[in-house]
């Protein structure tokens, strides 16, 4: 039976690392997938994993990246409603978009939450993951069968993950309930500040 397992990070530099080491453990690209804010444009070149090398095919998402090297060279370059510019690549994305295609891609935010919880991811989980790409994060999950699952959880626990227990307790107690696709997208500011809030977790 396959499952998703899935991890938020403060920096998309500890994100880039849980994808490598799952790639490394053998875990198959095409099962890997990876959204990144980017509303303050932060992401310099970096180095290309597999997943991304794979997301003009797995992700059905056209690369849109012009120049941007390395990790991000495959990625694709969309806005998301309440989160704003995002880039990202694999089945997670391919499921939220559908088979649409292009820089700009609208009414992907509640794919996002729907294509998680399709997997089987919690309701609650979903909306989480979501509101924590809105607030400058960056969300890996990967598709495994539940003998893999194991490690996978760990690989990605190894990179300093967000705990979805503590920080989602920290949204609900500035008023936060569920994410909100028609909320205003965080601004560099307000995505700065956020980060800030909070011990940087990785990277």
């Amino acid at each position: 039976m396959t499952q998703v397992v899935s991890a938020l990070y403060d920096t998309y530099d500890a994100a880039v690392s849980a994808v490598r080491a799952l790639e490394d453990a053998g875990i198959p690209y095409s099962e890997i997938s990876i959204v990144s804010n980017n509303v303050d444009n932060r992401y310099a070149p970096d180095q290309r994993t597999r997943t991304a090398e794979d997301a003009e095919k797995g992700a059905g998402v056209g690369a849109a990246v012009g120049g941007i090297g390395g990790l991000l060279t495959g990625l694709g370059l969309m806005a998301i409603p309440g989160v704003g510019p995002v880039v990202a690549a694999g089945w997670l994305i391919a499921t939220a978009a559908g088979a649409a295609t292009g820089a700009i891609l609208g009414g992907v935010a509640g794919g996002l939450v729907g294509a998680l919880t399709k997997e089987g991811v919690p309701e609650r989980d979903a909306q989480f993951y979501a509101e924590g790409v809105r607030r400058g994060g960056t969300l890996v999950s990967v598709r495994v069968d539940d003998v893999r699952a194991p490690t996978a959880r760990d690989i990605l626990q190894q990179y300093k993950a967000v705990d979805p227990t503590v920080r989602g307790a920290a949204y609900r107690e500035s008023g936060w309930t569920s994410f909100d696709e028609n909320a205003p997208a965080y601004t560099a500011d307000q995505i700065a500040a956020e980060r800030a809030r909070y011990p940087r977790s990785g990277g």
